[in-house]
């Protein structure tokens, strides 16, 4: 008689209760393997290469001649003659310009007037008074010396008769009078002759005298500016007027420099001012010319931090050749300094390395597997970092997980572009 599967209830196993037991261990066996051999992190790598690195300030500048003139109206008038154009060549001493000057003509010889007769004055200051006056004074001072030496004379006639008794002490007295009044009046008349003007009245003439030359010499600086010359060999290169437009004081006639040579004034923010020294190299770019650079170095660096919109900067100046005159006044340019270059050296992506606490540190990827070095480094831009120490060229290094496993030293690894 052939045997009987039981269950555990003593009940016979059916068909179906085996095929399931069978389909579980074999699900054990399968999931074993993945949970204790897991397959290796993926990774994005880069490689230590040999060559230049240079550590840059980059920032915005403004251009200007170095040699630069500005002419601007003198006084509220009309432009006469307009003898140039935007962008002509001109030469020293050469007529750019001539301002309506008739009225300043008019203030100079007024002004002039006013010089002749402050002079005048002070010539009366100097000498006591006008040659009339001289000669009046003159004639006052003799009649009265002579009346004080015939009152002198008359009193010493009364005192010789008193004396006799033929004049009587009144008629002395009378006569002593009258010799005091000639006295006065003699020497009232001397003082005047020696010091008649007072130390109020000369001040007075002489700021009047002042007063007239500053006037003259006003006038005769804005008939100078009416005709605006170039000082030097330029160019034109701003004319904001036109022949026979009305100009207000101090409005800008033209503007002409000297463009072979020209200013840069960059903008550097405040944290990166520290970086700036006298004689760094410095690349300046126009968007305008595309692939063109100028090359200077710093000139001078910044002695204050300005407020330039919402930024603190400080101004770093540099001189650049400009033999071509392709460079224009006034444009905005992009300015790089740089403040320090090694050629080379072994350079790796910045965004390779790592920090903690205490050393910048990368994961290097060796047969397979992570290895975490601790490096030394050195100069450094917005992409790559100068590696002193710690790996040696064409290490490959790790630039991220591509997904998204943490990276752990000694972990193993599959590169991926």
């Amino acid at each position: 008689m052939a045997a009987t599967n039981n269950n555990s209830n003593g009940r016979p196993a059916t068909r179906r209760g085996r095929t399931w037991l069978a389909l579980g261990a074999l699900a054990v066996v399968a999931v074993i393997p993945i949970f204790t051999r897991p397959g290796p992190s993926k990774v994005r790598t880069t490689m230590v290469e040999r060559g230049p690195i240079r550590s840059l300030i980059s920032t915005n500048g403004k251009v200007e001649p170095i040699r630069n003139f500005e002419a601007h109206s003198p006084v509220a008038t009309t432009v006469k003659h307009l003898l140039v154009r935007e962008g002509d060549h001109v030469r020293q001493g050469q007529l750019l310009l001539q301002l309506d000057d008739a009225d300043l003509r008019s203030q100079a010889a007024r002004a002039r007037a006013q010089i002749r007769a402050a002079q005048a004055d002070q010539s009366n200051v100097n000498t006591g008074g006008t040659r009339e006056e001289l000669l009046t004074l003159d004639s006052q001072l003799s009649k009265a010396r002579s009346a004080r030496a015939a009152a002198q004379r008359s009193l010493e006639a009364f005192r010789r008769l008193q004396q006799q008794g033929a004049a009587s002490a009144g008629e002395v007295k009378q006569a002593e009078d009258a010799l005091q009044r000639a006295q006065a009046d003699t020497t009232l008349l001397e003082q005047k002759q020696k010091d008649r003007y007072s130390q109020p009245e000369v001040a007075k003439v002489q700021a009047q005298g002042a007063e007239a030359q500053a006037a003259y010499d006003a006038a005769e600086d804005a008939l100078r500016k009416s005709s605006v010359r170039a000082p030097f060999d330029g160019i034109v290169y701003a004319l904001p007027v036109k022949q026979g437009a009305y100009v207000q004081t101090g409005d800008l006639l033209l503007q002409e420099g000297d463009l072979s040579q020209m200013l840069v004034r960059s903008f550097v923010d405040e944290p990166d001012i520290g970086r700036l020294a006298t004689g760094q190299k410095i690349e300046v770019t126009w968007d305008a010319l595309p692939g063109r650079v100028w090359n200077g170095t710093v000139s001078t660096v910044p002695a204050t931090v300005k407020l330039r919109g919402s930024r603190n900067v400080g101004e770093v100046t540099c001189t650049v050749d400009n033999h071509d005159l392709r460079l224009l006044p006034n444009v905005n340019v992009g300015v790089t300094v740089i403040t320090a270059e090694h050629s080379g050296v072994l350079t790796l992506l910045r965004e390779a390395v790592r920090m903690d606490d205490t050393k910048p540190y990368v994961y290097q990827v060796a047969d397979g597997e992570l290895k975490r070095r601790e490096v030394e480094v050195s100069l450094q831009n917005l992409t790559r970092v100068e590696i002193t120490a710690g790996l040696p060229e064409h290490s490959v290094v790790v630039l991220s997980s591509a997904d998204a496993k943490p990276l752990v030293d000694g972990a193993r690894v599959k590169v991926v572009p």
